[in-house]
Parts: C-alpha cells; structure tokens; sequence
C-alpha cells in the first residue's frame, strides 16, 4: 500500500465531505477563507513529508506556504517575509548543498567512475507525454531518464545487471519510475527542491545501482 495514494484519498474523502455537508445546509465551513490558496503548497510538501525520503523540498516548500498563510491572516506582514524570506531560501539551499556535497563525495566519484567505464548508455526523455523504457533480457550499463512535465517508466526488473551501474535522472515537474530487480542495492544522491527520492525498502545486495540528478517539483520512485 503507497503511503500517498493513501494520504491523498483520506485528504480527497474529507473535502467531498465538506462540499456535501455545505450543500445539504448541515454546516458552513468556508473553503475559501484569506489566503485558501497556501493549501496547495502546503498540503502536497506536507503529503511528501510523510511519503518521501529526501524531505528538503518539502520541508522548504511547508514552511513557505505556512507563512504565506500567516501573512493573509494578518499575523505576520508581508513586507516582513519579503525581506528575510528569500535571504532564509538561499543560506538553506546553501547549507543543504554544503552537507550533500561533503555526505555524497565518495557517490558522485563512484558514479563518475561507472560513467566512464560504461560503453551503452541510453537516453530517455518524455516532454508532456509519457515513455516506458524496458530492459527485459537486455544488458543493462546505465541510462540517463528526463520527464519535464512528462512521466517515463524504467523497468530493469528483467535487466541483465552484471556490475555496478548509474541512472542520471531529471524530473521537472514530472516523475520517473525505476523498477529495479529484488537482488540490486539502490543509493541514491539526487539533488531534489519541491520534490523527492522515493526508495523502497530493500535488503542490500550486488550489483549496486547509483541514482543521481535532480528533482524540482517532481519525483523518483524506486521499487
């Protein structure tokens, strides 16, 4: 069971539930009270705080619409978040980058090293539509995956993996879907802002499969 489709449906019942209870006269619960529209910041980076593994996007993206929110309540001013807001975005991005920078050193030179030994690397790019890329029966030495605005799915669970290999992925507003064989350990070292990594639980095993790129307002689930 996905924790998401979960969270979502739960969210999706209490607001028909709302729309039905102001329809038949039984309440009067405003949904679009001063500042309504933070919820669709707020409540997706609050989903994907729960539901994803890398939770720097979101935790930025929770804390944005929360003051944003506070400012069209007339509890904070505007005028106030303007002037630190942006300042507060960068030293987090900065530190953020700084951490995964010194944490991911030894990754990104073993997936820059992988790259350079790999002889068939494929591309995958989906731009407002969908691609499903197999690899049943095939040797599998890597690939780079794009969706932008789009959704490509990368099934190696029939892949001949016979060595440590690398995925470079870019979702822009988008998802990519990597299947990956029960015996493969997965790291991941993507780079992710108003988005995220999900990696299912899974023993360690060999070969290993390195995921690296970036996510911005998008998502990776691995399984």
């Amino acid at each position: 069971m996905k924790k998401s489709n979960v969270l979502w449906g739960i969210l999706l019942i209490a607001l028909g539930l709302i729309f039905a209870l102001n329809t038949l006269g039984i309440a009067q619960i405003d949904l679009f009270f001063d500042g309504f529209w933070t919820l669709f910041i707020i409540i997706p980076c609050a989903v994907g705080l729960f539901t994803e593994k890398e939770k720097t996007g979101n935790l930025i993206g929770l804390a944005v619409g929360i003051l944003l929110l506070l400012c069209c309540q007339d509890i904070l001013s505007f005028e106030w978040l303007w002037k630190l807001l942006v300042p507060c975005l960068i030293i987090f991005v900065g530190i953020r980058l700084l951490y995964r920078g010194i944490r991911g050193e030894k990754i990104t030179k073993a997936v820059e090293e992988i790259k350079k030994n790999s002889s068939d690397r494929k591309t995958h790019c989906a731009a407002f539509s969908g691609l499903d890329a197999s690899y049943a029966g095939q040797n599998f030495d890597g690939a780079e995956l794009i969706a932008v605005f789009g959704g490509v799915e990368c099934d190696l669970r029939e892949a001949l993996l016979v060595r440590d290999c690398a995925v470079q992925v870019t979702a822009v507003f988008g998802g990519i879907d990597i299947l990956v064989p029960p015996n493969v350990r997965v790291v991941s070292n993507a780079t992710c802002l108003f988005g995220g990594v999900d990696l299912s639980k899974r023993k360690d095993g060999s070969p290993t499969l390195y995921v690296s790129g970036l996510c911005l307002f998008g998502g990776v689930d691995i399984k």
